[in-house]
């Protein structure tokens, strides 16, 4: 494939490329999810809170709403795009909000089921997975007027909130070794390379987004797996769970 020309970064706005990765995050979701959510839930087995309730439904809604803006643009509705886009402004903090309050239920309801230290540690990824997510949306907001950085940013936002779901693919291959790594980090990490891949095929080189706070992303999910439920990890997990609710 030729490279594109020099402005193709912000030419190419009508990618298929994000609209098949929208659609691509909205079905590892569903899939993820399905044997630990939609057919308990199905089945009247499965009972949480309401904001488990809450922020599952938070979560599809980004998805759906992320889905929704790429095909808009992909149909070349920029206003439409726009319109649409400030639902992020409402989503985005509910949940933050809702998933730090998961996360709390979750670490109390494992720990009072024998969890103890490793389900205390639990919550700094919770957390810190949560406040990159908003940082990068953020950015995309910030960049609305750079559609190269703007679709980037939110792609990886995306991405980054979709490792709940991916990690649950471990029930479908229980005899796969060292699923925190391989369905946490690999599967994960994948979509990243495979959209930097995908730019250097289009345009000829990485974009900057990728390079730096794709990367980045990747550094933080590898760095969290070798540090998770160490003693400097469990004392910043002890303080979290002092701190929230």
């Amino acid at each position: 494939m030729e490279p594109l020309t020099a402005d193709a970064f912000r030419a190419d706005r009508t990618s298929r490329f994000y609209v098949g990765m929208a659609w691509l995050a909205l079905a590892v979701a569903l899939a993820g999810f399905l044997p630990t959510f939609f057919l308990p839930l199905a089945r009247g087995a499965f009972s949480a809170p309401p904001v488990v309730y809450l922020h599952g439904a938070l979560l599809f809604a980004w998805l759906v709403l992320f889905t929704t803006q790429t095909m808009l643009i992909r149909w070349q509705r920029p206003s439409a795009h726009r319109r649409t886009g400030y639902l992020a402004v409402v989503l985005v903090p509910c949940i933050v909000v809702s998933g730090i309050a998961v996360g709390v239920f979750a670490m109390k309801r494992d720990v009072a089921a024998g969890g103890g230290e490793t389900a205390v540690s639990s919550l700094v990824g919770t957390v810190t997975a949560l406040l990159l997510y908003a940082a990068l949306v953020a950015a995309a907001l910030w960049y609305r007027r750079r559609p190269d950085y703007h679709k980037r940013l939110m792609l990886l936002a995306t991405l980054s909130i979709l490792w709940p779901a991916w990690f649950r693919f471990r029930h479908y291959f229980p005899s796969v070794p060292h699923p925190e790594i391989v369905f946490a980090i690999v599967f994960p990490d994948s979509l990243i390379l495979a959209a930097m891949i995908r730019d250097q095929l289009a345009v000829g080189r990485v974009h900057r987004v990728y390079v730096v706070a794709g990367l980045a992303l990747i550094a933080e999910h590898v760095v969290e797996a070798i540090l998770f439920d160490t003693p400097a990890w469990r004392v910043v997990a002890h303080r979290l769970a002092e701190w929230l609710p």
